[in-house]
């Protein structure tokens, strides 16, 4: 096989290490922005749930980091009160019933985008109002607060209104988040108007300046205070949902009232499989965690390797094992065929200090999802449509009122004892990887979370190519390189070649928490932590 080295000769060459675990004996939020999590962690302290901690941080991290998720997004998730069942919710896509497959026809090569499908007359799957999904997240909130919710719902929204009407502050992050798709948010006027004033990305002014960038989103302050006070059926039924279709419409697309009145999250018992002496927890169909667990259950019926690191020979067969559940899922699930098992996204992980653990998971799919922001209600939405095959006859074609194969994979794993771990992470399909990755490394190899987390992993998002991270060493590199076109790629923020993953773990009665190291907001928050002013003029004190 080859090897490509895609490493910078620029970067400082540090050995990466694990951010020691968040602990506490009450709850713990463990999300990709800092700033959110922390909103979730005060729910906790006021005496909320998980589940409302999650809810707090789902609208919180929708405005801080709106590329990634929000109200025009999709979701997953997995409760599990303390000693008892997993509860699987899923919110995910579901194309518009009036979508038209003869609206995207081929034109030959591949698109630039996340799956690198073959490319369709203007990018019609990928960006713009034809391929937008049923945004149904909201639903999968409001069907997870219904049941094991304890605050009220309006007090849950309020910090997502207040950082909407004040604006994200604006830092590189921001700007470089930006900055990577320009081209997608230039097409839509409401888009560049809130990305990209005067045409050039967000940014933060110079210090000596003493002034802030911030990024407000006033229309979208308003549909958050309405959802906050008629709660979500607001956004889909009544004026915000005939907005919202309206603007779509006027756009191209197909979104109807009736799509979004239809559509409901779907509330089940979450799927499981056993893996040693664990017990792994998904949703039990059409997303990333039904491979997951297929792969495993590849490895569950041979020994366990021994020692507290992978060995070249169990780094191998792990990627051999992954690599024939991407056969499986490429050929085999869709909507309309297998779903399950046979016979760029955002999660955050969340446990409170009575033991509930939460595990969700929301996108709208690509970087700013289609690039389409509805100017009634400020909602950035998604491009479902991204995830089927644009190929007719395919398992997984383009069609009307299907529902999408999705890649965000959730999981809960139990065992043993009253041991119980919440992951999940961002980064399209790459997710699968990593969150597959970081459970052998807890279950084969007896890592502690930050360190199973941080530790070096392979992507083999794109079989039969393998991308490594270089730490692995020369002996498990060359045992990669024997069966696999090997490339060598950074472990780095930006580009993510990896996945971004958040989880918390509860053992003994003790809660951890931790959150990638290289994301530069990741970050576990206990509660009680105290939300940090952020000021923008000096105070002698």
């Amino acid at each position: 096989m080859t090897r490509t080295d895609l490493r910078s000769p620029n970067l400082a060459r540090r050995p990466g290490q694990a951010v020691p675990e968040t602990r506490s004996d009450g709850g713990i939020v463990a999300a990709q922005n800092r700033h959110a999590a922390q909103i979730g962690a005060d729910m906790l302290a006021r005496g909320g749930s998980a589940v409302d901690a999650a809810i707090a941080t789902s609208f919180a991290i929708g405005v801080l980091e709106p590329w990634m998720s929000g109200l025009g997004g999709v979701g997953a998730m997995l409760v599990r009160p303390e000693g008892g069942a997993v509860t699987a919710i899923d919110a995910g896509a579901r194309s518009p019933a009036a979508l038209d497959p003869a609206d995207f026809p081929l034109v030959g090569g591949a698109d630039s985008d996340l799956f690198g499908w073959p490319s369709v007359l203007e990018d019609r799957n990928v960006i713009g109002a034809k391929s937008v999904c049923v945004p149904g997240l909201l639903k999968g909130l409001a069907a997870a607060h219904e049941r094991f919710g304890r605050l009220p719902w309006a007090d849950l929204v309020a910090p997502a209104v207040a950082l909407a009407e004040e604006g994200a502050l604006v830092d590189a992050h921001t700007t470089a988040m930006i900055a990577a798709d320009m081209g997608r948010i230039a097409r839509n006027p409401a888009a560049a108007a809130l990305f990209l004033p005067g045409g050039l990305p967000l940014a933060q002014p110079a210090a000596v300046s003493g002034r802030a960038a911030r990024m407000a989103n006033p229309e979208l302050a308003r549909t958050l205070a309405v959802i906050a006070a008629e709660g979500a059926g607001a956004l889909y039924e009544g004026p915000l949902a005939e907005a919202l279709c309206a603007d779509i419409r006027a756009l191209g697309g197909y979104l109807a009232p009736g799509d979004l009145s239809d559509f409901a999250a779907v509330v089940t018992e979450a799927a499981t499989e056993p893996f040693r002496d664990r017990s792994l927890h998904f949703l039990p169909e059409l997303n990333g965690g039904v491979t997951v667990a297929l792969a495993l259950r590849g490895l569950h019926g041979s020994p366990a390797p021994k020692g507290a690191l992978p060995t070249p020979a169990s780094v191998l067969a792990s990627c051999t094992a992954l690599a024939a559940a991407w056969e499986h899922r490429f050929t085999r699930l869709g909507d309309g065929a297998e779903r399950t098992l046979p016979s760029c996204t955002t999660h955050l992980s969340v446990v409170d200090r009575d033991g509930m653990t939460v595990s969700l998971t929301q996108t709208l799919l690509s970087l700013f999802g289609s690039g389409v922001i509805s100017p009634a209600t400020g909602i950035l939405l998604n491009n479902g449509v991204n995830w089927f095959d644009p190929r007719p006859g395919r398992i997984n074609a383009i069609g009307p009122g299907k529902k999408a194969l999705a890649n965000y994979a959730p999981m809960m794993m139990t065992g043993p004892g009253d041991e119980v771990v919440s992951l999940g992470g961002s980064g399209g399909r790459k997710i699968l990887p990593a969150v597959y990755q970081a459970l052998i490394h807890m279950a084969d190899h007896g890592m502690g979370l930050a360190e199973a987390v941080a530790a070096p992993r392979y992507d083999l998002s794109a079989p039969p190519m393998v991308v490594a991270d270089p730490r692995f060493g020369a002996e498990i590199l060359d045992a990669l390189e024997a069966d696999f076109p090997l490339v060598l790629a950074d472990r780095i923020a930006q580009p993510q070649n990896f996945t971004t993953l958040a989880a918390v773990r509860r053992k003994d009665g003790v809660n951890e928490g931790t959150a990638d190291p290289w994301h530069p907001w990741a970050a576990a928050v206990a509660e009680g932590t105290a939300l940090l002013p952020i000021p923008t003029t000096y105070q002698r004190g």
